[in-house]
């Protein structure tokens, strides 16, 4: 259905999905198990029962392969500089209330915990959420110094208050219990919240640490985090694409 301002009700999942990365090269079409990665991240979105949902790219060749796997796919800028760049101009070509940024390496996204990320915006009666994405609770020590986890801390309403790559709460006595979250990257995102991140320059903050959430935060936008149990592996390095093939298998 659609409402009277022009906007179809509910929220479009948007997988970004670009060829060129420095990590791992190609990576939305590389192998596992004969399926080519962005149909595993459009599969796992199918079963979660979400039938609005599309692959945003620059790229022909994944244009083609989304083709073959009838998934449905659009052509974006290739001068987006991130994932949520190119689902703000997907938000200018096909209306919706809000958008679900899901990355073209999510090949283990589940119904779990795409639902309560979804259902924030439906439980915000006050409209004060811009913005919602995922936390997973971190226990093992490596985990919880690794820069290469970006780790999130929030207010008592579970509101984002910093994100970083170090590792947050800095525990200054040992009787302090404290709890760490690595933040996922997966997001839902009011409409307006998305289309003004278009046009927000990049902040100080978010340079430094390189994380591009930040920069919501510098301009003042609320972020509700949803902490989910599922266990969602992004794939970046050769590490992780063999772990995902011994999980697939």
């Amino acid at each position: 259905g659609w409402r009277l301002d022009g906007l179809k009700k509910g929220t479009l999942v948007v997988i970004p999905a670009r060829l060129e990365s420095t990590r791992l090269p190609r990576k939305p079409l590389l192998n596992i198990h004969g399926f080519p990665m962005i149909y595993w991240v459009a599969h796992r979105i199918k079963l979660a029962g979400i039938e609005d949902y599309v692959v945003a790219t620059d790229s022909i060749e994944i244009m083609t392969v989304c083709s073959n796997y009838d998934i449905p796919a659009i052509m974006t800028s290739n001068k987006c500089k991130n994932g949520t760049e190119r689902v703000a101009e997907v938000a200018l070509l096909m209306p919706y209330e809000y958008y679900c940024n899901v990355q073209g390496d999510e090949p283990f996204i589940d119904k779990s915990s795409l639902e309560p990320l979804i259902a924030v915006f439906k439980n915000d009666t006050d409209h004060i959420i811009d913005l919602a994405s995922l936390k997973v609770k971190l226990t093992d020590v490596g985990e919880i110094s690794n820069p290469n986890n970006v780790k999130v801390i929030t207010d008592c309403n579970d509101f984002a208050l910093y994100f970083s790559r170090h590792p947050i709460p800095y525990q200054r006595t040992l009787e302090t219990h404290v709890n760490y979250f690595k933040h996922v990257g997966i997001y839902a995102f009011r409409k307006q919240a998305l289309l003004d991140f278009a046009t927000m320059p990049i902040t100080p903050l978010e340079a430094s640490e390189k994380i591009e959430c930040i920069r919501f935060l510098e301009y003042g936008k609320r972020i509700k985090m949803v902490e989910t149990f599922s266990k969602i592996i992004g794939i970046d390095t050769p590490e992780d694409l063999e772990k995902a093939k011994q999980i697939v298998k």
